[in-house]
């Protein structure tokens, strides 16, 4: 596969943009990250109910799309804690069940005003759920409080204290899933023009082994060296809250793993639709799903490591 540079600059200016607003929303605030993947969440939702029509060659009712798209965010919204919170305010507790309870009716009377309804369609738009909204909602969770013990002075290790929460730095685990994608996925672009020869599968037919196995390893070194150097600092001075490098680098691998599944898998469902791109977001890029596609499946991988696995 040669090395086509004209594709290399558009792709590579779109996606200097997108990223500018990408961290952006991910390092302003708690709030600009809501924000941030509450669109992305709605815009991948859009975009998968396009490509579920042209597969089951059938159309949802409004009903039906939004009933889903609102159902859904209210899952992501319940994997909202408590850096999510305001003084009167908590989204998970107050916003949550009312968003719920609004996508569940949409539903129902989505159902009741269809006059024939795809069971297979609608069974696979329900697996949407799982696919994007709970996969979002993780993410809102992997934006979390770090706790952090503390006494008047210096702590020691293993010294009691009072419990510290700190988001100054909440973003450091989704940021680096992002980037290790981001970097993986350049990694296997470059690696793949240069001496790719054997395709991965048919399903990405440009896509090669020497360029996805280059990507993962590059990938997984490059993002673990940049975060290796990143302390999660508390807003007072003299304490600090440090992840274990050895994590850091298991993060960034899981990343760019499960991240390659998730691009075949969003590849594997534009083949069925039939179609190129599943929007047209941004030029050389696609749509929502051809841009969060390797997240969607990267998120619930990290997030089970650190829920489970992590100390």
């Amino acid at each position: 596969m040669a090395f086509n540079w004209k594709t290399f600059r558009t792709r590579a200016f779109t996606a200097i943009i997108f990223a500018a607003v990408m961290l952006t929303g991910i390092l302003l605030s708690q709030w600009t990250f809501l924000i941030l993947f509450s669109v992305i969440h709605f815009g991948c939702w859009r975009e998968f109910f396009k490509l579920l029509e042209k597969i089951h060659k059938t159309t949802y009712h409004w009903l039906i799309r939004f009933g889903f798209m609102i159902f859904g965010y209210a899952i992501m919204l319940w994997f909202c804690g408590p850096q999510f919170h305001t003084q009167d305010y908590r989204l998970k507790e107050d916003l949550a069940l009312p968003v719920s309870v609004t996508g569940v009716v949409m539903l129902v009377l989505g159902i009741f005003l269809t006059k024939k309804i795809n069971v297979k369609a609608f069974g696979t738009a329900f697996l949407g759920l799982l696919y994007i909204s709970v996969s979002w909602g993780m993410m809102m969770s992997l934006y979390f409080s770090q706790i952090i013990e503390s006494v008047e002075t210096k702590p020691a290790p293993n010294t009691p204290g009072h419990i510290i929460y700190d988001i100054s730095k909440g973003w450091i685990f989704p940021l680096m899933i992002i980037c290790s994608i981001w970097i993986t996925d350049t990694m296997a672009y470059i690696v793949g023009s240069l001496i790719g020869k054997t395709p991965l599968s048919k399903i990405s037919p440009k896509k090669t082994w020497e360029g996805t196995i280059g990507g993962i390893i590059l990938g997984t070194v490059i993002t673990g060296l940049i975060f290796t150097n990143i302390n999660a600092d508390i807003v007072r001075p003299g304490y600090h809250f440090y992840f274990a490098i050895k994590s850091l680098y298991i993060i960034a691998a899981i990343a760019a793993v499960f991240g390659t599944f998730g691009d075949l898998f969003e590849s594997k469902l534009k083949r069925l639709a039939g179609v190129k791109d599943s929007g047209n977001l941004m030029p050389g890029h696609g749509g929502f799903l051809d841009r969060f596609d390797s997240l969607l499946l990267a998120i619930p991988a990290v997030w089970i490591y650190v829920f489970l696995f992590m100390k």
